[in-house]
């Protein structure tokens, strides 16, 4: 099989590990993808995302990777991947590496190629750039040590914030052995970690939202990606109905004003409804619950300025280096959406629009 040939299989294999809510792939060569834009370091980067191989042994029953029959399956050899990706970093303005695996055997020896590929990266072809290390469940803490000391970050997927749910679409992982402790080694031995979820119908808003709280407090992540389920054929989750894509966003939504704007739990539980977030921005629903009627804008200290629909906190900080803002007209002057926050502030008195502020 060519290099391409694999490389094609392995880009689409890589796909389900997400970059964030709206990655998207931009550039394809003999039909490779695989190259997406996503925020590393600060910084928009255009990473390369692919799987070291993608046969597979476990057994989760919403991956494609799992069942390896009817299906073309590759493996990189470590120089053959360093070797591609100089290609692309060259000739399409490949930024980063963002490599991950299936597990179609021991774990420990697909590491191994995975940290050689990348030794050669970084000391043959003097590659300095960003590298986003997958660490593969039941990894050894001696490899986790050693791609540490290569990547500028690292992650593995918890995929599910409890046992019991995870239990339900995979029998082959111990949660807290193969994964709670893996990502206990890499907080100590990596400046940056991150962890996918999978939204399903097996964990509610709650169950994610406290395992969210734990990962960010106990573990020190830096961020935490969700991807809504979608059935894939041949799985034996395929006939099982897609996560509707917004709830997913609404999760992203909250994992940012939590990160952002140092949100609390305790306000985000308190218009859960059932265990589920409600289905609209959820700033806007905890406004509403925390918003009986519209408060003067220049009462506001900063923490309650970033509480209210359309004020973010560049804004909530112009606002207050001016002392006092007189009209709507100055409120959206200062960055502010004054259709968002119209309902619930008002200036001079005034809670309605004005024609002379615009």
């Amino acid at each position: 099989m060519s290099l391409f040939s694999k490389a094609r299989i392995l880009s689409e294999s890589g796909k389900y590990d997400s970059c964030g809510p709206k990655a998207c792939e931009v550039n394809i060569e003999k039909g490779l993808g695989g190259i997406y834009t996503a925020k590393a370091e600060h910084k928009t980067c255009r990473l390369f995302k692919t799987l070291m191989t993608n046969a597979c042994k476990f057994d989760c029953k919403y991956c494609q990777n799992s069942n390896c029959k009817n299906r073309k399956t590759a493996t990189y050899k470590p120089k053959e991947l360093a070797k591609l990706f100089t290609h692309l970093q060259k000739k399409l303005d490949v930024h980063g590496l963002f490599l991950s695996s299936a597990v179609g055997g021991d774990v420990d020896k697909i590491s191994e190629k995975m940290i050689k590929a990348v030794e050669i990266l970084r000391f043959k072809y003097k590659f300095r750039g960003y590298i986003h290390f997958k660490v593969l469940p039941g990894t050894s803490y001696e490899l986790i040590k050693q791609a540490s000391e290569l990547s500028n970050r690292m992650s593995i997927n918890i995929e599910a914030p409890n046992k019991s749910a995870l239990s339900e679409v995979s029998s082959c992982k111990d949660y807290k052995i193969d994964i709670l402790r893996r990502q206990a080694w890499i907080s100590k031995l990596s400046k940056s970690q991150t962890t996918q979820m999978i939204v399903n119908k097996f964990s509610s808003d709650k169950d994610i939202l406290k395992m969210l709280k734990w990962e960010y407090e106990k573990l020190k992540l830096d961020r935490i990606y969700f991807a809504a389920f979608k059935p894939v054929k041949g799985t034996p989750m395929e006939n099982i109905p897609a996560e509707k894509e917004s709830r997913q966003n609404h999760l992203y939504n909250i994992d940012f004003l939590i990160r952002r704007y140092g949100y609390s739990f305790k306000e985000i539980e308190n218009v859960l409804v059932n265990e589920m977030l409600p289905n609209e921005d959820p700033k806007l629903a905890m406004a509403k619950a925390n918003f009986d009627k519209p408060v003067d804008i220049n009462d506001l200290d900063y923490e309650q300025l970033i509480r209210v629909p359309g004020i973010g906190p560049i804004t909530a900080k112009r606002i207050l280096n001016k002392n006092k803002i007189n009209s709507f007209r100055e409120l959206r002057d200062l960055g502010g959406s004054v259709k968002r926050a119209l309902p619930f502030v008002k200036i001079r008195g005034q809670s309605q629009r004005l024609l002379t502020d615009f």
